[in-house]
């Protein structure tokens, strides 16, 4: 970890303030009803305004304990490179291999949902093929087939971020020219790109649902939601064609479906794989195990020379000897904030429990509770910004004198987009004092217990059940959502480090299948290695350290290496073709 930084925040206790937790009213709309109220919203101030006001998204600006706190827009806290530390080569980063995080029986654990350019595929493919036959591979990440989410620009793809492709609109006709660093730096390590990944329709919630373009499924229990808006990720990495997925996560869109498809997703710190035009979000990795979560996140991670942002962090390697060095240098203390966890429901809070428990006294971990200032107050800040800047983004992508603005995105997002526009200068200013005092009150924190994690509950919820008729239409529940985002929205706002890891199954409300549970870890900026190695103390819990049962795959699950094979023996007796 850096012990220098670059725009830390000062180390301050902020007043204890009760946390209670108050469920939302917001109107729920699903089928007709919403189609024939995005119609009304999309034209009305009004009705806008209404929403607005009835989210309390302006109840912000009358805390008067802001009004003397700095402005801070980004959560842009960067940890400086150490003296003599120069950035590694990519054979470095996935040397074959890694003590830190050695690779686990099911570390190919994949699923794709949707390719393209099919001829680079597979010639990237044979290009791999030659480099392990001449014994000349690049490292443990050539020839791992990944996808990337469909927000992120790839040279020869269309970008579309979920929405139903219109080549009327200028947007649909523009193929990425340039591929952005981390999914760039991947494919220089040898990784194949198989092709974009299905999202939640711009991203704006966190079930996965798209009628737009169709909702990836949810391997373990096909009556529940994968989870969003990395939703194709989730679901590829769950099944079992791909080990590593590119997301992106503004508000647990990493994370959440990471937790409810069963594998693991790392939030990064804010930029530090990308310098995003957003205050939020970031790209990061969700993969099969710690340890190609560790590869991914390394390789992501190297600092871009032309970026002026990015350029600035420490590189992200370890080597061998500093890894092997590092174990147990640091201390290991886990913050729990009783009352925010409270909010669980029982089956979560008892799987929650449970593997603290095990980290407590069987890995090492010393267990401390913290007090965490306007979790109610900061989530509602959080949710207004993503809306806002969401809301912004929607607008860009319509030329003028092709049509409206919403015109490209679907009823759910009409609501969404058009209330999220009502944010004024006051309330963003006062969401940006917000923002500073919460990452003052956690560098008080991370002050005064070193090697603090802050861990939750990935969601509240096991799972998010599926109704009929939700396909077709899409649906609305800010309640629900906001819900669901009662823990991950602090990495966001923050920029910290946040991981989360499966803990658990839960027997279904619906459906046939288990549903996975996760547990999330977030860190000091800057401490990606620090949470990974947390991971990997929760993977070696479920990977039969400790949960009875052990991890389990879905039903649906795909052994790609066996079928692979397979292949390539029939194309050898003459019984089929084969393509490397």
């Amino acid at each position: 970890m850096a012990s220098s930084f670059s725009n830390y925040p000062v180390a301050e206790e902020c007043p204890h303030t009760e946390y209670k937790h108050e469920p939302d009213n917001n109107p729920v709309l699903r089928g007709l009803p919403l189609t024939v109220a995005s119609t009304l919203v999309n034209y009305s101030p009004y009705l806008q305004r209404f929403f607005w006001t009835n989210a309390k998204f302006g109840t912000i600006r009358h805390i008067a304990s802001l009004n003397d706190v700095d402005y801070r827009f980004q959560p842009n806290v960067v940890p400086l490179p150490e003296a003599g530390v120069t950035p590694a080569t990519a054979a470095e980063l996935t040397a074959i291999e890694d003590p830190a995080h050695p690779p686990s029986d099911n570390r190919w654990l994949a699923a794709l949902q949707q390719h393209d350019n099919e001829d680079e595929v597979l010639a990237d493919a044979r290009a791999s093929t030659a480099r392990w036959a001449a014994g000349k591979p690049l490292g443990r990440l050539d020839g791992v087939p990944f996808g990337a989410k469909c927000d992120t620009d790839v040279t020869g793809y269309v970008s579309t971020y979920g929405m139903r492709p219109d080549k009327r609109y200028a947007f649909f006709r523009k193929v990425a020219d340039k591929t952005l660093w981390p999914v760039l730096k991947l494919k220089e390590a040898g990784a194949i790109m198989v092709g974009h990944m299905n999202m939640h329709e711009v991203g704006m919630d966190t079930t996965g649902c798209n009628p737009a373009i169709g909702t990836p499924v949810n391997w373990y229990n096909k009556s529940y939601y994968p989870g969003g808006s990395s939703s194709g990720a989730g679901s590829s990495i769950g099944a079992g064609v791909v080990p590593i997925a590119v997301g992106t996560d503004a508000g647990g869109s990493i994370r959440i479906p990471s937790s409810y498809n069963g594998v693991y997703g790392l939030k990064v710190t804010h930029h530090r794989t990308l310098a995003m035009n957003s205050s939020v979000c970031v790209t990061g990795p969700l993969a099969a195990t710690v340890a190609d979560l560790a590869l991914a996140y390394r390789v992501m991670a190297q600092p871009n020379p032309e970026c002026p942002i990015q350029s600035q962090f420490a590189p992200p390697y370890r080597s061998s000897a500093v890894a092997a060095a590092a174990q147990g240098s640091h201390k290991k203390v886990l913050g729990i904030c009783r009352e925010w966890v409270a909010v669980s429901d029982p089956v979560v809070r008892e799987h929650f429990d449970a593997a603290v428990e095990h980290l407590r006294t069987k890995a090492g971990y010393e267990v401390v509770d913290i007090k965490l200032p306007y979790l109610r107050e900061g989530q509602l800040a959080h949710a207004a910004t993503c809306l806002s800047e969401a809301a912004n983004s929607a607008h860009a992508r319509v030329r003028p004198g092709e049509g409206h603005w919403t015109d490209l995105i679907g009823p759910a997002n009409r609501v969404l987009l058009t209330t999220g526009q009502h944010a004024g200068a006051i309330d963003y200013l006062k969401y940006a004092q917000m923002r500073e005092l919460q990452m003052r009150h956690l560098a008080f924190l991370f002050a005064k217990h070193p090697g603090l994690l802050v861990v939750t509950p990935t969601t509240p919820k096991a799972g998010w059940k599926a109704v009929a008729g939700d396909e077709a239409r899409g649906f609305n529940d800010g309640n629900r959502s906001i819900l669901n985002m009662t823990y991950i929205w602090l990495a966001n706002t923050t920029g910290c480090p946040s991981v989360s890891a499966p803990m658990g199954y839960a027997d279904p409300e619906q459906g046939e299948g288990r549903v996975p549970l996760g547990i999330m870890a977030m860190g000091r900026w800057g401490a990606e290695e620090q949470v990974l190695d947390w991971a990997g103390d929760v993977e070696a819990y479920i990977n039969g350290g400790g949960y009875e049962g052990g991890r389990v795959r879905p039903a649906g699950w795909v052994d790609v290496l066996k079928a692979a094979r397979e292949n390539m023996d029939k194309g050898k007796d003459g019984s089929g073709e084969t393509e490397a």
